[in-house]
């Protein structure tokens, strides 16, 4: 029996996630958040406590990835750096297809995950560049 690493764990975490995204599941992208969690970029942060208030920060992204007829996402794993037992810094470089089967590059994220007796749960997404 092959126990699962901790990369097989991430990679099944964020292929679900990248899933959700692309079928504008926000009930399902709001259960993979740790509570209260929060999003950082350049020019905002905002922060959020429920899963509603995930689900609302996400409800407008749904139309995009729709008028770009987007279809299925795959998160490209690269650097994870531990930082305590139950927390590690993980780098994704997403990619999307889209309806014709066409590659369409996304963009970069650094999150900050928490292990829980669920499973990885997201604290923070930094846009990254």
């Amino acid at each position: 029996m092959n126990a699962k690493t901790d990369l097989d764990v991430l990679s099944d975490f964020f292929d679900r996630y990248g899933s959700a995204l692309t079928a504008g599941d926000v009930a399902a992208i709001a259960g993979c958040y740790a509570l209260p969690g929060s999003v950082v970029a350049d020019a905002y942060t905002f922060t959020f406590s429920s899963p509603a208030s995930v689900a609302l920060s996400f409800i407008g992204a749904a139309p995009d990835y729709q008028d770009r007829e987007l279809i299925a996402a795959h998160a490209g794993i690269g650097d994870v750096q531990k930082i305590s037992s139950a927390l590690a810094l993980v780098t994704v470089e997403w990619e999307f297809l889209d309806s014709q089967g066409r590659s369409v590059p996304g963009e970069r994220y650094v999150y900050l995950v928490r292990t829980t007796p669920e499973g990885p749960a997201i604290c923070t997404v930094i846009h990254a560049a």
